[in-house]
C-alpha cells in the first residue's frame, strides 16, 4: 500500500499551545494541573482492593467506568504537601530499605514517589499474587523526610488512603547485584524505561487524546496500578494499570523485560465513554513524547555553546508495504502535524541515532546516551496513520515532539478497542555492538535498531505467570518479543546526518542540503562504483536545481548533496531522497551489508506486490536498486 504523507496545519489556539507546552515539560506536572480530571471514585477503588484480580476483571471494570458518567475527584493530598517548593519536596526520598520484595531477595523491587509540590494527583498501588490483590497503603515510614522533620510529624496516621504520586521498578540492569531503575510510572499516563547503559530521555504514554487539536488536549490518567509479585527466577515483571479520563476508560498490561534492549509488551483494551465519544477527535495509540531544541539540521543554535540539544533526532517508520522512512525532527516556527497514512504498520519510533559525545558536548545531560523507542505492532492494526507533532520550544525544558498511531475508525461507545504492541527501549550503538564512546559522527552504529533480547522469551512469560497471578493465562502463554520475531532493519544504508544552509559566495539564491547515509553495505562500495545516484523529489514551493552523490573518504559514508530554488511563496516544501544503484552495485552492497541486513525495499509509491513496477519508476527505488531508506523532510521557506 502506498504510504501517503500529508501536512496538517493545526488550528491550535495560542492558549491551547501554551497549555500543551507547559504539560509537556513534566508528566507529573500534567497530572497536577489537571487535578480534577479523573473519574475513579474512592468507593470503587476500595471495593477492588484485597479481592480477586486478573486482566479480564480489570477490563470489566474499565467497561463499567466507561458506561457511567465521568466524575471529577478532588485531590487526596493535604495542603501542606501541596505548598512544598521544589527543593523541600526533593528532600523527601524513598527509603531503599523499605523497597517491596527486597526482604525476599526477588529480582525486581518496587519503590514509590511521595505526593506534594506539583504532584497533587495520587495513584493507588496494589501487589498482585496468586490471583488476588492487596493494596499497598501510603505510610510516612516508607520515606526519609530529610530536613522536613516537622512536616513528617504533622502527617496524620490516617494518611494511608492518600496514595502515591507514582512508582518505579528496580532491577540489576547494569551490574549484577546492584539494583538500578528500570521503569517509572508518574503523572497522567506517562512512563519511561531504560535499557542497559542509558540515561533517561524520551517518555511514552498509555494514550494520547486530541493532541494538537483545537480545543486542547485531554490527558488520560493511570489511576491504579497492580504490580505482579515476581518469582525468584523471573526475568520480566508484569504491571497492570487502570486508565480513565472524561472520554475514555481502559485496562492495560505491561510485561517488562530488562536488557540491552528493554522490551515492554503492552496489551490494552479501551472503551469510549458513553456520551463523550464525539469529543474524541484524535485517539493516539502508543504515543511517544520527546524533546528537540536544535540539531545539525537546524538553521539556528540560539546562542548555545553546545553543537546539538535533543533527546531524539528523528522519526523512523517501517510501513505495512515494507518501505523505510526517516524523518529528521525540527523545532518549527509554528505547531506542525504530519500524518503518514498506512495499513498495518510494521513499526515506528523516535530515535536518537547520533551517539557521538562530540555532537552534544554535554557531560551532565549526556544526550548521547538517551534511549530510542521503537513501537512494534502485534496483530492487525488496520488502516490509520502515524502522526508526528512538532511544537516550537524556546529551550530544552519542554517536551515538544509527539508521535503516535491513530486508527482510521473508532468503535462505538462501550465497545472494546483492543491492541497490542512491543515497545523497545534501546541504545542504537549498544544494539549494534558499538560503544557510544567510540561511535563517531560519521562512524555511528551500523545497525540503529535493536536485536532481539534473548532474555525475553517464552520462559519469561512462564516466570511472570508464576510471579503471582498478575498475568492471566493468555498472557502467560504468549511469548515475549524475542521468541516471536526479531526487529526488522532498514536496508543497507540509513540516514545518519542532515544539514541545510546556503553558500554566501556561490548561487546564494539556492537552498542546499547534505544527507549522509551509512551502513556496512555502503561502506564497502568503492568511491567509483558505477551507477550510484541520489534520487531527489521536491514538492510544491521549489524546484530541484542540481543533485549529486559521493563517498566521504574520511568516514566511509555516502553523501547526497542537492540544491533547490524556492519559488518565494513561503509554502513548506516536502523533500525526499534515497540512494539507488545499478544491479551490480546493489548486489555488492547487499552481500556486504552483514547479517540481518538487506539492500532491498519497496520504495515510495510501491507495494509489496507491485515492487517490480517500482523498479521501473523514476521517482521510487526498485527492490533490487535501492541502497538506502528514504529520507523525508519538510523545509520551511
Amino acid at each position: 500500500m502506498q504510504t501517503v504523507f500529508r501536512l496538517l496545519f493545526s488550528a491550535l489556539a495560542a492558549a491551547s499551545l501554551c497549555v500543551y507546552a507547559a504539560v509537556a515539560v513534566s508528566a507529573a506536572a500534567t497530572a497536577a494541573t489537571a487535578a480534577a480530571d479523573t473519574s475513579v471514585s474512592d468507593d470503587t477503588a476500595t471495593a477492588a482492593a484485597g479481592g480477586p484480580f486478573s486482566f479480564a476483571l480489570l477490563q470489566d471494570r474499565a467497561r463499567a467506568l466507561a458506561a457511567a458518567p465521568w466524575q471529577a475527584r478532588a485531590s487526596r493530598v493535604p495542603g501542606p504537601l501541596l505548598a512544598l517548593d521544589y527543593d523541600r519536596h526533593r528532600d523527601i526520598r524513598f527509603d531503599p530499605a523499605q523497597s517491596l520484595w527486597r526482604a525476599e531477595n526477588l529480582p525486581f523491587r518496587l519503590q514509590f514517589f511521595h505526593p506534594g509540590f506539583i504532584h497533587g494527583r495520587t495513584v493507588r498501588v496494589h501487589e498482585a499474587a496468586d490471583g488476588r490483590a492487596r493494596e499497598i497503603p501510603f505510610s510516612k515510614n516508607l520515606f526519609d523526610y530529610g530536613k522536613n522533620t516537622a512536616l513528617a510529624a504533622a502527617l496524620s496516621d490516617d494518611s494511608a488512603g492518600m496514595g502515591f504520586s507514582g512508582l518505579r521498578v528496580l532491577t540489576p540492569l547494569n551490574t549484577p547485584g546492584r539494583f538500578d531503575e528500570l521503569i517509572v510510572f508518574q503523572g497522567a499516563s506517562y512512563f519511561r524505561a531504560l535499557p542497559r547503559g542509558a540515561r533517561y530521555g524520551l517518555s511514552a504514554r498509555g494514550l494520547a487524546l486530541n493532541t494538537a487539536e483545537p480545543g486542547g488536549e485531554e490527558f488520560p490518567v493511570f489511576e491504579e496500578f497492580w504490580a505482579g509479585r515476581p518469582g525468584p527466577g523471573a526475568r520480566e515483571i508484569v504491571i497492570h494499570a487502570l486508565l480513565d479520563s472524561p472520554g475514555v476508560a481502559g485496562a492495560y498490561q505491561f510485561s517488562i523485560a530488562p536488557g540491552a534492549a528493554t522490551v515492554a509488551r503492552v496489551r490494552a483494551v479501551l472503551f469510549l465513554r458513553a456520551g463523550a465519544e464525539k469529543n474524541v477527535r484524535v485517539l493516539g495509540i502508543a504515543p511517544l513524547t520527546s524533546m528537540f531544541w536544535f540539531g545539525e539540521n537546524s538553521p539556528a543554535r540560539h546562542g548555545d555553546l553546545r553543537p546539538e540539544v535533543h533527546d531524539s533526532d528523528g522519526l523512523a517508520l517501517h510501513t505495512g508495504a515494507g518501505e523505510w522512512l526517516w524523518r529528521p525532527l525540527d523545532n518549527p516556527r509554528a505547531v506542525r502535524t504530519a500524518a503518514f497514512s498506512d495499513r498495518n504498520p510494521r513499526g515506528f519510533g523516535l530515535a536518537q541515532r547520533d551517539r557521538a559525545f562530540a555532537s552534544y558536548e554535554d557531560i551532565e545531560a549526556a544526550y548521547h546516551l538517551r534511549p530510542s523507542a521503537w513501537v512494534e505492532p502485534v496483530g492487525d492494526w488496520g488502516r490509520g496513520e502515524v502522526r508526528l507533532v512538532e511544537i516550537p520550544t524556546p529551550d530544552e525544558t519542554n517536551d515538544n515532539i509527539v508521535a503516535f498511531w491513530t486508527p482510521a475508525q473508532l468503535p462505538p461507545a462501550g465497545h472494546p478497542l483492543a491492541f497490542e504492541y512491543r515497545l523497545h527501549w534501546h541504545l542504537d550503538a549498544a544494539a549494534a555492538g558499538t560503544t557510544a564512546a567510540t561511535a563517531g559522527k560519521g562512524a555511528r552504529a551500523p545497525d540503529p535498531w535493536p536485536a532481539a533480547d534473548a532474555a525475553t522469551d517464552a520462559a519469561d512469560a512462564a516466570d511472570a505467570a508464576t510471579a503471582g497471578g498478575a498475568t492471566d493465562a493468555a498472557a502467560a502463554a504468549t511469548p515475549s518479543s524475542a521468541a516471536t520475531a526479531a526487529i526488522a532493519q532498514p536496508p543497507g544504508g540509513r540516514v545518519v546526518a542532515t544539514r541545510q544552509g546556503r553558500s554566501l559566495t556561490h548561487e546564494p539564491d539556492l537552498r542546499r542540503f547534505w544527507v549522509d547515509f551509512a551502513g556496512n553495505g555502503l561502506a564497502e562500495l568503492p568511491a567509483d562504483a558505477a551507477g550510484i545516484e541520489a534520487v531527489v523529489t521536491v514538492g510544491d514551493g521549489a524546484k530541484l536545481a542540481h543533485a549529486g552523490v559521493e563517498k566521504n573518504p574520511f568516514n566511509r559514508t555516502w553523501r547526497a548533496a542537492f540544491a533547490i530554488k524556492p519559488d518565494g511563496s513561503g509554502r513548506p516544501v516536502e523533500l525526499r531522497c534515497f540512494l539507488r544503484a545499478a544491479a551490480a552495485a546493489a548486489t555488492a552492497a547487499s552481500s556486504s551489508a552483514g547479517p540481518g541486513a538487506t539492500a532491498t525495499t519497496a520504495g515510495p509509491g510501491a507495494t509489496a506486490a507491485g515492487a517490480s513496477a517500482a523498479a521501473a519508476s523514476s521517482d521510487g527505488p526498485g527492490p533490487a536498486a535501492a541502497l538506502t531508506e528514504t529520507w523525508s523532510y519538510l523545509w520551511n521557506q
